[in-house]
């Protein structure tokens, strides 16, 4: 029996060499492996012995010869037998080997990449490799931490086939990796701005470094303005699938407002109406096409959380859209084009810094996607879940009326909740979602945070909304604060806050009363409702009441089911049952 031995790092080595002896095991080693065998006073062959050939080229070819591969990679049936053999070849049962520092080499300051490629295994690599393939004989060691253990079971003769294969693993695993430092360390080198984008620092500026990049071929996206960060390719990443579904799902443009990897805002070009032109703060635009149309919705259903949003657009960004987009407190937009004159106006934000992003609308993402936590990577099927009308088939509630502007509005809520962090809920109207509940720990939360942020969006339609008198030096973020504060009740009766105020308003317009509040919330009618999962308990559809919600989706599951469904028949609801449950974290 043999054992090859050829290791950078030469920790454990002796022990373990030690144990091979008194089993009776042959050594062989290369280079400087076999130089501390043999100062330790044990008996080892050079490689050379075997392969007949000097190591050659400063120590870059070694072991890569057929007396060495084909000794590991020998089975124990007749043909390799009689290869052997004739060629005067013995088998090697063992094999340990550790490679090159390539990561700590790149890790140190000023490397130039001559001295990074010449810390890329060759020979080590391909010994691994032959005898992780091999395993059904071979025992591949690649951790000086397995060496103990595997010495003890090699001298009680307990070495078990299951131990083989989990050695196999740590190497195949080794393998990878050590290629993913070497590719991922080129491709900085060699392809950034088209495989890799180095990106200022993570999620917070203490997270550094960061990047982005594709395991093979270019990033589907160009930059077109402005510098990306993480968040803001969380946010474009998440929001373009979203406006691209729903483009191909009900032949609109669709735009979106993403903030934390959660829309804001999500919505299909259905023309607005001059009430609605005055509400999103687009009446002075003129005539708006399709796309603008979607993304003053996107925007308009929650300005304050969609301040300082990412963007999605799912056409060509055409010049009334870059206006709007050009009003508003933003940090980027993801599109598949731009027209030039809309590119310019987009160039001009921001000082030159605003991030513009072109996607490109025919790249198909791998069907399995792969994330890390805490060190350990996660892994899950796409979800390719398509989300059309088909979806809302099974009515299973008294009332079946269900009008096709009530399943625009479905397949817009059930969309967003595809792309929305779960637990959510979503209220939508008009082909735009007017309420999102996300991130909760329970239904009825979700629910409640979504309801209130429909209300707060139908109470910006109030005549005294509309009726506000703005001072011309007011700006749209602080029209935006006082008209959500005051739909919210809280208008500031005396002190420093009334005082700011007054130099946002040509005059304090007096607070909705009780009444006006119930009566106006009471014409809020036609609402659909979508819920990532099912809802457990009645009370859910009492809230949804509240709000005007007619038209219910949620997946079915709960042992409360027929209670809610009954509920829903209580208020003349029409109430969907959908097959998917649209988690997304």
């Amino acid at each position: 029996m043999y054992a090859l031995l050829s290791v950078y790092d030469k920790t454990g080595l002796l022990d373990l060499a030690k144990a091979l002896v008194n089993k009776g095991i042959k050594l062989l080693g290369s280079g400087g492996t076999a130089k501390m065998i043999r100062e330790a006073g044990m008996e080892i062959q050079d490689v050379s012995s075997i392969t007949n050939a000097p190591e050659i080229l400063g120590g870059r070819v070694k072991t890569l010869h057929p007396a060495v591969h084909g000794g590991i990679l020998a089975r124990d049936i007749s043909s390799d037998e009689k290869d052997l053999v004739e060629q005067q070849i013995e088998k090697i049962d063992v094999v340990v080997c550790n490679l090159y520092p390539f990561r700590e080499t790149i890790a140190k300051p000023n490397v130039t990449i001559p001295e990074a490629v010449e810390e890329i295994d060759i020979g080590g690599v391909t010994l691994l490799r032959a005898a992780a393939k091999n395993h059904a004989r071979v025992s591949i060691l690649t951790d000086p931490k397995d060496y103990p253990n595997f010495a003890e079971k090699l001298l009680t003769n307990s070495l078990t086939q299951d131990d083989r294969n989990q050695y196999a693993l740590k190497a195949f695993a080794s393998t990878a990796s050590y290629d993913s430092a070497i590719t991922d360390y080129f491709r900085k080198q060699y392809s950034v701005g088209v495989d890799q984008m180095t990106l200022r620092y993570g999620a917070n500026p203490h997270q550094s470094p960061a990047q982005a990049f594709m395991e093979s071929g270019p990033l589907p996206f160009k930059v077109l303005g402005g510098s990306p960060g993480y968040i803001n390719l969380l946010d474009g990443l998440n929001s373009w699938p979203l406006v691209k579904e729903l483009h191909e799902n009900i032949g609109l443009p669709a735009a979106a407002s993403f903030k934390h990897v959660s829309p804001a805002g999500a919505a299909v070009g259905v023309p607005l109406s001059d009430v609605e032109k005055s509400v999103y703060f687009v009446s002075d635009i003129g005539e708006l096409t399709p796309l603008a149309c979607a993304y003053a919705r996107a925007r308009g259903a929650d300005r304050m959380s969609s301040f300082g949003d990412f963007i999605a657009l799912s056409s060509k960004v055409d010049v009334c859209t870059a206006r709007i987009i050009s009003r508003e407190v933003s940090d980027g937009v993801i599109a598949p084009d731009f027209e030039p004159e809309a590119l310019e106006i987009l160039k001009k934000k921001k000082g030159g810094k605003y991030c513009i992003l072109q996607m490109d609308p025919n790249y198909v993402p791998a069907e399995l996607e792969t994330r890390q936590v805490y060190g350990i990577s996660l892994q899950q099927h796409r979800n390719h879940a398509k989300i059309d009308y088909s979806l809302f088939d099974k009515v299973v509630s008294k009332n079946k009326d269900l009008p096709k502007s009530a399943l625009i509005d479905l397949v817009v809520a059930t969309t967003a909740l595809k792309f929305t962090q779960s637990n959510s809920v979503c209220y939508a109207k008009s082909g735009m979602v007017v309420g999102l509940g996300a991130g909760q720990q329970s239904r009825i939360h979700c629910n409640r945070l979504a309801g209130d942020k429909a209300d707060n969006w139908w109470f910006r339609h109030h005549p005294k909304v509309l009726g506000m008198q703005f001072k011309k030096t007011s700006k749209r973020p602080e029209k935006s604060n006082a008209i959500d504060l005051y739909v919210l009740g809280a208008v500031p009766s005396e002190g420093s806050e009334r005082e700011q105020w007054k130099s946002v308003f040509e005059s304090i317009p007096e607070p909705l009363t009780t009444q006006e509040r119930q009566e106006f919330l009471a014409s809020l009618k036609d609402v659909v409702c979508a819920s990532d999962a099912f809802f457990p308990f009645p009370d859910n559809v009492y809230r949804l009441s509240q709000s005007g919600v007619k038209y219910i989706a949620a997946p079915g599951g709960s042992v409360m089911d027929k209670a809610v469904h009954d509920t829903a028949d209580e208020f003349g609801m029409v109430y969907t049952e959908i097959p998917l449950r649209l988690f997304h974290h």
